[in-house]
């Protein structure tokens, strides 16, 4: 299973691109349109398992700070275990 980044922003430019290639006099089904393509996109992301960037933002942090953490562990058991041959 492979996670790729999605920017909402992008969704909502597709379908605003999409929907402004309709003549002017369908202003209703403009609406209708983008309102549309905009679901079905997003359900086509949602589909190949898509995170976005916020949500890969504070994964990114949660992993720095478990590897912080993890490293200071590591330090602190290397130390007992020295105090252990020591004694």
């Amino acid at each position: 299973m492979v996670a790729l980044m999605v920017n909402l922003k992008l969704l909502d430019d597709i379908a605003q691109r999409l929907s402004d290639a309709l003549p002017p006099a369908a202003g209703e089904l403009q609406a209708d349109l983008k309102k549309n393509l905009h679901a079905a996109v997003q359900s086509a992301f949602a589909k190949m398992d898509l995170v976005t960037c916020e949500e890969f933002d504070v994964q990114t942090k949660v992993l720095a700070r478990s590897r912080a953490k993890l490293e200071q562990l590591e330090k602190q058991v290397a130390e007992l275990e020295a105090q252990l041959l020591n004694k």
